[in-house]
Formats: structure tokens, C-alpha cells, sequence
């Protein structure tokens, strides 16, 4: 989902420029194959692969995984980042819980083969990222097959452009990978060398950020400045394969970054003029953007987080390439996604994948979140994010669904399908036109998608207000007004991408080969649905209860499993609408659910009633004189009559006191009177 905050975001601004400004967009995408991050992870996945398919004996693993710990736990010790720190203390504990579970089968004593091969496969899944890392360490050099290094990024990029379908994105007009690319890089780096920016050493070649900055009409962290000798972020750039000390001293300076590494053994390697190596992270983007839109490009778009180093470095070094000082005209970075306002981060194993997401909310939900907020900043990925939504989402949804209905039951050519504007009408037009200039002027604003619909949910209120008043009044609302703006929502919708199709109004309805299911069987469930209430009617005219039953059964329960909302309106025919049948079941469950909260607060109500009325009556059974000697934890001496004279410290009561509880004896001594004469009526009533 972090990746997805850009692709979704920046997706919704290609289609505010390509069809809302009808600007004419030709999306470049690169994909990086290979850089320091892939080629450990591929070497990792292949080494515990093989590791697996040996199916090593039970202690030659514990002893493994014991082996594996030692530089983890060295690691762990010397982790300063709490992130980091907190993801290697996840690890260790997983571990050491698989090894307890392991020895818990084996002191079992149950002797059973099957039951430890489980719990070993277990300790194997709980200790792979260690194991991982640990057979690297002793086997990574001897990996020197190419195509153990392509096959990882290929099982991403399937998955990749699967997800970005299931979350209708749509496909860049041309997409590079970095792979195929290598002899433009190649090419490109020399020409930085001709050009006296860059340098070679021991079979690698960096840039020469000091030469570049001081040369004339050139200079370094255009976007991040403050950045300029940030050794941390420098190094993150260049990858965990390139930091070693003896990589750091090829450099004339900390500052400079790598353009082609010279390959270690277990890295994929190119012929070059400096030997055997592989292009550097930040020069791959540079060399297969130019090599598709040339010496400049209106756009670059990316995460935050790649201001510095990487669009610096590829700024500094296509720029040192063409000797221009436009490489790109625009930067747009998209803010980063927390998960429940923390941090979202697929090197931290803290992150929720697309298919995950998607498993509970749809592709529209998702990006109706994004639509929400601004693409520039932070998005919390949360439940209570994904309920404005949802609310989002359900308001147009219904609205869409009214209007549809309305258009459906309403004349739509001749004389009787215009009616006269009155000022209801007015000002309906009025507000149309006011919330289009203000969804035209957030969009004009930095592309500002949460105003926009914003604007759009005050147009579709303000509609629906209309609508109630005119139903309220037994008046046909104006269906070419309605029709328009619903009309203009959807269009909107579209162009952010969350209406699929060329759907006249609302979001589409059916998959397959039915194009338009609500086309295909309105025309029959208008049909049943006038049917129905000329049987309510005549039901209700003659007190046919189990007729008008049957028949709220059906709009209740029997219609909802078909995806079928009937709603009946007192004097008006029912309105029809089309809604997946899970949200239909969903309301019918919370219907129940609140149908079952009210009765059972009505029986706690009246059981409190009850119980409130059995105190009252067992209160009134209760002689005067013995009312206060039940209270022995107040009163402690009591005068003939039963008053209290002193309190359960021994103490003589107040004057005030013996008011007040005279008072509350004189009512006792009434209410016992009229318990004693309802016994007595009651008595000679059995007698007679």
C-alpha cells in the first residue's frame, strides 16, 4: 500500500491533466531490475531455496539457525535505529519461539516423525529472514548465474502490473527495465567521463559532485540543498553491496556516487570499458527516461523519500550528460502512508500489501481515500480514513441510484418531460454552477482532489435536499436538472478513475458479458415492482395481513439477495435500485442488529420497571415501626414507635435529623395503611 500511495495518486493527476486539461500525457515508467537491494534478495531467496531442497536433518538446522544468530545478535546489539531495532527483536523472538515449540514436540515423547517435520518446516518459515542472511554471508559469492538475479524482479513486475489493474491504474505509455538498458548506460557514463564529471577507479566509475557544483551553470541537491554531505542518506543510496570501506576509498570525496559499480563475486556483471560491473542505482532512471523523452521532460514524479539522493543524483548527472540545467521542469513527490499513524515500511516488514487491502475494500474504496486527501501529504491508512470513504462512496452511490430512478419513472421526451423552473429549480442551477467553478479552481490549485470532492459532495447534498422537498410537496423533481448534474458527478468521477467505464451515470453495474446489467433487467423489476404494489393495495383494502406480509418479505429479504433494493413510498410508486448484494446484506444485518439493540433495551426497560415496581410494593408491606430498624448500620437506639434516637456511633441525633425522619415515617405509615386496606378489598372480594 506504500507503493500504491504514489500509483494511485499520481495515476489520479495523469487523468486530471489527460482529460479534465486535455493535455496530451505520454507516461514513461521505469523499472529497476537491478540494484544492491534486488541482487542480496535474490541471491538470499536462491541460497535458502537450495538450502530447503537438501532437507538437512533436524539438528544439523538448530545447529544452522544457532550459527545464523550469532552476527544477528551482534547486529541487533549494535542497531541504533528503534525501527530497525524493534524489527530484529521481532525476528529473534519469532525464532526462539519456533525452537521452543520444537523442543516442545520433541520432549513430547510421542516419538512422531510427522508431528517434528512439521514443527521443523515451522522453525524453518520463523527463521528464514536470519537463515537468509546468514547463508549469504557463507554462499553469496559462488552465485554467479545472471538469471538467478532476473527472476525475482520478474515475479514482482508480474504482481506489480497485476495489482495496478485490479486498482484500475492505468498502464504507462512505455515501460524500460533497467536490464535492457545496459549499454545505453554505458554509454551514458562515458560520456559523463568525456564530459569531466565523472571518474574511474578500480573498475568503477563515480561522479564528481565537487567539479559538477563548482562548474558553471550547474549545481548539486537542487532539491534537497540542506542535504548537500549527508553521508547517511549518501550511503543509503548507493546500497548495502557498495559501502565497504574499500568501496568508500575509491571516492575523491564522501559525497560522490557511484554511476557503474565493478561486481563482486555473486553479482550480475557487464562488459564495460572498465571491466566487469553493473549500472548504479541513480544512473538507470537517467539513461532510460532520456533514452524515451530525450535531453528534458516536463514531469518527474516520485515518493518523498527519493528527493535526496536519488532525483538529485539523477538530476546532477543528466544534466552533466546533455550540459543543460532543465533535465526536468516539474518535480511532483507524493506524501508517504502510515499505517494507523505509524510508519509503513516494506525494509522494516512493517506494511499492508495491495492484494490484502483489496481483500477488504474495493478498488474504488481505495481510491476514494486517496482522492480525499491531498497527493503531496501524509495519508494515514486507517479504519477510520477507510469510514470517510466508504461514506464518500455510499453518498454518491445513492444519489446516482435516486437520480436513475427518477429518469426512469419520469417522462424523458416530448412537452411532459419539461417542466417549468420554478425557484427550488433556481437554485438547485445556482449551486451547479457554483460547485463546478469551485471543483475547476481546486483542481487549478495544485490539482487539489480533496476540494474538489468536497465540492461535489456539497453539490450531490444540496441535490438530494431537493429532491426530499419536491417528494414531500407530491412533486415531480426536474429530471434534465438532476440528470445534469449527475451527469457531471459521474464525468468527475471518471476522470479521478473511480468510474470504470463509460457509465452515463453512477458507478457500473455488473461484470462479464452483460455490459450494463441494470439496462438489461429494470425494464422487467419495474414490472414486478408495480405488480407488487397493486397487490399491496388491494391487500390493504380488503386486510389481507398475510398477503401484505408475503410482501414485505419479498422487498425485506427475498429482493436484497439479488442485489435488488425495493423502497416503498406512501403514495408514490417504490423506488428501485440496483446495489451489490453484500452492501444490501450488510444493511439488512445492521437493520436486525439495531432491531434487536431496541428490544432488548425495551425488555431492560421494562424489566427495570418491574423491578422498580416490586421494591414500591415490598416498601409498602413494611410496618412504620420496623421501616428504621433495618438499618443497623445508620441507627444503633430506637424509641417505641420505632424512630431512630441515636446513630450507629451511639451518638443522639440531630434535631434536623429526627425532622427529616419523621417525615420519611409519616409516609411509610400512609403508604402501610393503603397496603393494609388493598388487603382487606381484597380479602372480602375472595369472600363474596
Amino acid at each position: 500500500m506504500g507503493h500504491a500511495r504514489s500509483y494511485i495518486s499520481f495515476d489520479i493527476l495523469r487523468r486530471v491533466l489527460r482529460d479534465y486539461f486535455k493535455y496530451d500525457v505520454f507516461y514513461c515508467m521505469n523499472i529497476t531490475d537491478i540494484d544492491d537491494k534486488i541482487i542480496k534478495r535474490a541471491r538470499q531467496t536462491y541460497l535458502l531455496d537450495q538450502y530447503r531442497q537438501k532437507k538437512p536433518h533436524l539438528q544439523q538446522v538448530l545447529q544452522d539457525i544457532t550459527e545464523a544468530l550469532k552476527p544477528f545478535s551482534v547486529k541487533l546489539h549494535n542497531e541504533t535505529d528503534p525501527d530497525k531495532k524493534a524489527m530484529f527483536e521481532r525476528f529473534y523472538a519469532k525464532v526462539n519461539s519456533g525452537v521452543a515449540n520444537l523442543e516442545t514436540v520433541k520432549q513430547s515423547g510421542s516419538g512422531d516423525d510427522e508431528a517434528l517435520a512439521v514443527a521443523k518446516e515451522q522453525l524453518l518459515d520463523d527463521s528464514q529472514d536470519i537463515l537468509a542472511d546468514w547463508l549469504d554471508s557463507q554462499h553469496g559469492s559462488g552465485v554467479t548465474d545472471n538469471s538467478i538475479f532476473s527472476e525475482l524482479p520478474r515475479k514482482f513486475e508480474d504482481e506489480y502490473h497485476s495489482d495496478m489493474d485490479a486498482l484500475n491504474v492505468l498502464p504507462a505509455d512505455v515501460l524500460t527495465r533497467v536490464s535492457e538498458y545496459v549499454p545505453e548506460i554505458v554509454e551514458f557514463v562515458q560520456k559523463i567521463i568525456d564530459n569531466g564529471f565523472a571518474y574511474d577507479s578500480n573498475g568503477s566509475v563515480y561522479f564528481d559532485t565537487m567539479k559538477f557544483s563548482t562548474a558553471k551553470g550547474h549545481y548539486y541537491a537542487k532539491l534537497v540543498p540542506e542535504a548537500f554531505g549527508d553521508n547517511k542518506a549518501l550511503q543509503e543510496g548507493e546500497g548495502d553491496l557498495s559501502i565497504s570501506a574499500d568501496r568508500l576509498s575509491e571516492k575523491r570525496s564522501p559525497n560522490d556516487f557511484a554511476l557503474w559499480k565493478a561486481s563482486k563475486p555473486g553479482e550480475p556483471s557487464w562488459d564495460s570499458p572498465w571491466g566487469k560491473g553493473r549500472p548504479g542505482w541513480h544512473i538507470e532512471c537517467s539513461v532510460m527516461a532520456s533514452s524515451i523523452l530525450g535531453e528534458s521532460m516536463d514531469i518527474h514524479t516520485g515518493g518523498h523519500d527519493l528527493k535526496f539522493p536519488h532525483h538529485d543524483n539523477e538530476i546532477a548527472q543528466s544534466e552533466a550528460y546533455y550540459s543543460n540545467d532543465h533535465w526536468v521542469r516539474y518535480f511532483l513527490h507524493s506524501g508517504h502512508l502510515t499505517i494507523e499513524g505509524c510508519k509503513m515500511s516494506k525494509s522494516l516488514k512493517n506494511f499492508i500489501t495491495i492484494r490484502e487491502a483489496l481483500k477488504k475494500h474495493t478498488a474504488r474504496q481505495l481510491r476514494f481515500v486517496f482522492l480525499l486527501h491531498a497527493w503531496k501529504d501524509t495519508l494515514d491508512y486507517s479504519e477510520k480514513t477507510m469510514e470517510i470513504a466508504l461514506t464518500y462512496e455510499k453518498h454518491f452511490s445513492e444519489f446516482f441510484l435516486t437520480v436513475k430512478d427518477i429518469l426512469r419513472t419520469t417522462p424523458s421526451n416530448g412537452p411532459e418531460s419539461f417542466n417549468k423552473w420554478l425557484e427550488d429549480e433556481m437554485q438547485l442551477n445556482n449551486k451547479f454552477f457554483e460547485k463546478q467553478t469551485g471543483v475547476h479552481e481546486a483542481l487549478c490549485d495544485s490539482v487539489d482532489t480533496k476540494k474538489a470532492m468536497e465540492n461535489l459532495r456539497d453539490l450531490v447534498s444540496s441535490s438530494n435536499s431537493y429532491i426530499s422537498a419536491k417528494r414531500a410537496a407530491r412533486i415531480v423533481p426536474n429530471r434534465l436538472l438532476l440528470k445534469n448534474i449527475a451527469i457531471y458527478v459521474t464525468d468527475m468521477l471518471r476522470v479521478f478513475g473511480a468510474v470504470e467505464d463509460d457509465t452515463v451515470i453512477g458507478f457500473p453495474q455488473g461484470t462479464g458479458n452483460i455490459t450494463n446489467v441494470e439496462e438489461t433487467v429494470m425494464p422487467y423489476l419495474s414490472v414486478f415492482a408495480t405488480f407488487r404494489e397493486d397487490v399491496r393495495q388491494v391487500a390493504r383494502e380488503q386486510n389481507v395481513v398475510p398477503v401484505l406480509k408475503l410482501c414485505d418479505e419479498v422487498r425485506d429479504n427475498i429482493l436484497p439477495d439479488l442485489g435488488v433494493r425495493l423502497e416503498d413510498h406512501e403514495g408514490q410508486p417504490s423506488v428501485i435500485k440496483l446495489v451489490d448484494k453484500e452492501t444490501l446484506q450488510k444493511e439488512r444485518e445492521e437493520k436486525l442488529r439495531q432491531e434487536e439493540q431496541k428490544r432488548v433495551e425495551k425488555e431492560r426497560k421494562k424489566q427495570e420497571k418491574l423491578k422498580e415496581q416490586a421494591a414500591k410494593d415490598a416498601q409498602k408491606k413494611i410496618p412504620p415501626q420496623e421501616m428504621f430498624k433495618q438499618e443497623t448500620d445508620k441507627y444503633s437506639a430506637f424509641d417505641k414507635k420505632g424512630m431512630p434516637t441515636h446513630d450507629a456511633a451511639g451518638s443522639e441525633l440531630t434535631k434536623s435529623a429526627l425532622k427529616k425522619l419523621a417525615k420519611l415515617y409519616e409516609a411509610q405509615e400512609k403508604k402501610y395503611k393503603d397496603y393494609l386496606k388493598s388487603e382487606d378489598a381484597a380479602s372480602g372480594a375472595s369472600e363474596q
